[in-house]
């Protein structure tokens, strides 16, 4: 290859690298200025639909840029052993986000107030004022927060902002090919969110309800065992008796 193509090439990749980068840097940066007004976003996951392909984990990584090994979003597997010896296990398949809480536990201890919620419910993280002391991450009951390794600032889902305002879906929904996750505006009765809720009223569940936290992610299709038995720290895959105790977890 001749040197005016390596040269051309070279500047090529640069431009693509800067705008991949770009919507993670707007929505951290200035999220309280571009959201929407009175909307409150929330997500409703079916997990009567979802297939554990972990194409959700897939896109995220690929829009938001984690680093190796680090997920704002994931699809634990669970497999629930039946007291009757005779029947065979049974297996289901529990996405993990941030939940967006009514009242964030994250909030009041970030000691800076770099976590922040916006007027449209969405809890995002400004990294000019995170310090990475990790306190969020110690206080979030759902085990959706990091310390991004390669910034060194609190890292989780934003239910993709920048998408959002862009018009467009979260990665993660739009690729989802069960259809199983669903977002939109919780204040909206007449949006395709609020009407989910609403036909499947006795069957919506979040995790851990004690906590009062008000978690915004819905679970359709979730035993009531796993609304309390689900860690703060879930392994990629556990093995629970048909109660919800568990036996064994790993990675």
């Amino acid at each position: 290859m001749d040197k005016s193509k390596r040269q051309f090439l070279g500047k090529m990749a640069s431009v693509s690298v800067g705008a991949a980068l770009i919507p993670v840097v707007q929505v951290q940066a200035q999220p309280a200025q571009t959201a929407p007004t009175g909307k409150r976003y929330g997500m409703v996951i079916d997990l009567r639909r979802c297939v554990g392909c972990q194409a959700c984990t897939v896109a995220c990584t690929f829009e938001n840029l984690p680093p190796l090994g680090q997920f704002r979003t994931t699809v634990q597997q669970y497999e629930v052993s039946q007291q009757d010896a005779a029947t065979p296990p049974a297996f289901l398949m529990l996405p993990r986000l941030c939940n967006h809480c009514e009242n964030p536990p994250c909030i009041p201890i970030c000691p800076t107030g770099a976590t922040f919620q916006r007027p449209d419910g969405i809890v995002v993280v400004n990294n000019e004022w995170c310090v990475g002391c990790g306190y969020c991450v110690q206080a979030c009951p759902y085990d959706a927060r990091f310390i991004n390794h390669e910034t060194n600032t609190a890292d989780k889902c934003t239910f993709c902002a920048h998408r959002l305002e862009a018009g467009l879906l979260p990665a993660c929904v739009e690729t989802c090919v069960g259809e199983a996750r669903v977002i939109g505006d919780l204040n909206d009765p007449h949006s395709h969110i609020s009407q989910l809720l609403k036909a499947n009223q006795a069957d919506i569940k979040v995790l851990k309800p004690d906590a009062n936290t008000g978690p915004r992610v819905f679970y359709i299709g979730m035993n009531s065992a796993f609304e309390h038995k689900i860690s703060g720290q879930a392994p990629v895959r556990s093995l629970l008796t048909d109660t919800g105790e568990e036996i064994h977890h790993g990675h």
